[in-house]
């Protein structure tokens, strides 16, 4: 049957086939674009391109190819993320690879380089950054590849994420100006910083089960949970960074919705001063400036 309900045209074991009975299932799961997901399934398990699944859909499907494609689209119906799936994920135009031990890479995050450049339009004067709760290392990275000279260090508590994040660096042929640490927040983090970049876990501990399957199922708890009132996290980078601004650096934190009034009163409390905050893609207030 095809995704309308009618007998699917193609032969069993072709392309067509394959990608009009996985549209189905995608479909009947509440997969959001399931024509699009299959074909990027079926894609990656051949190891081709998508156009090239449209030029002859009647081809057959090898049959190590179909039990790759048969493995990943069961996960996907169990609401795996696609990022998961495919191994990689896009940030800042940029190819990161992904992996269950960080959080994906997320368009309403480039906010927090959006804000960075915002504060310093002359690029030269970010010598070091520091990037709080790493994961792939997408912000670090992305903000290296914008401040030329300078370097940075990632810091996240999960070892596989700092890993993962050091072999971003390398594919980006960044490792020399990255390195990328296990640890608890800045406890171990001495010297000051021009800028400082954090996408902390910030949702309420009580409202992560109601999240969508792949986030609360899939992502890694402790890059999620922000305490029972979501700001656990802002309360320990409001302590540290006095500590590790330099004369004229800046912080951008990452925000959930509605939370700005509350992670700025943390701030000035701390001695730190709001500078604005730049809206996500719909609006919502995503990256809080600090100096």
């Amino acid at each position: 049957m095809n995704e309308r309900g009618t007998a699917c045209a193609d032969p069993a074991g072709t392309i067509g086939f394959f990608l009009c009975r996985a549209g189905q299932h995608l479909r009947a799961a509440a997969i959001e674009s399931p024509r699009l997901e299959a074909r990027l399934l079926l894609a990656h398990a051949m190891g081709c391109r998508q156009e090239d699944l449209l030029r002859d859909p009647r081809a057959a499907v090898p049959p190590a190819a179909a039990s790759r494609f048969a493995d990943m689209l069961r996960r996907r119906l169990d609401h795996t993320p696609m990022a998961q799936l495919l191994g990689s994920q896009e940030f800042w135009s940029l190819p990161f690879r992904v992996s269950p031990a960080t959080l994906i890479p997320r368009a309403d995050s480039e906010a927090l380089i959006e804000a960075a450049l915002a504060a310093f339009p002359e690029r030269g004067r970010v010598r070091r950054v520091l990037d709080l709760g790493t994961g792939t290392g997408c912000l670090l990275l992305a903000a290296l590849t914008e401040f030329p000279e300078a370097t940075g260090i990632g810091i996240d508590r999960v070892p596989a994420a700092a890993a993962l994040a050091r072999e971003n660096a390398r594919a980006l042929r960044l490792g020399d100006r990255a390195a990328f640490l296990a640890g608890d927040w800045a406890e171990a983090i001495a010297g000051r910083f021009d800028l400082i970049l954090s996408n902390p876990p910030y949702i309420e501990s009580a409202a992560i089960p109601g999240l969508m399957p792949e986030v609360a199922a899939h992502e890694p708890g402790t890059a999620l949970d922000g305490g029972a009132d979501g700001l656990g996290a802002y309360r320990a980078l409001a302590a540290a960074l006095p500590r590790l601004l330099a004369p004229g650096g800046e912080a951008v934190l990452e925000l959930g919705a509605g939370q700005r009034p509350a992670v700025e009163a943390l701030a000035r409390a701390a001695g730190l001063e709001p500078r604005g905050c730049h809206p996500d893609l719909g609006g919502i207030d995503r990256a809080l400036r600090l100096g």
